[in-house]
């Protein structure tokens, strides 16, 4: 199961157990995911998030998915 998209630098399912155990598509990217930040470009979020929706359900054993910032990132 790997999902590949130019926007997406990696993407790895990780085991989450909230309410039970369920598999999540965590999907990290370069692009700014703040709405209220400068350089956020809705078209382009929005590109991504529909592909890894598409994705997570297609697959019959992912519950969902999340888009994360490179940690290098989270100092800004």
């Amino acid at each position: 199961m790997n999902f590949s998209h130019p926007l997406a630098r990696a993407a790895r399912v990780w085991q989450a157990n909230v309410g039970g155990p369920r598999k999540v598509l965590i999907v990290v990217t370069t692009l700014e995911l703040d709405p209220h930040r400068e350089g956020y470009k809705k078209k382009l979020v929005e590109g991504l998030s529909s592909a890894v929706d598409e994705f997570v359900v297609a697959s019959d054993d992912l519950d969902g998915y999340c888009l994360i910032n490179r940690p290098r990132e989270w100092n800004r």
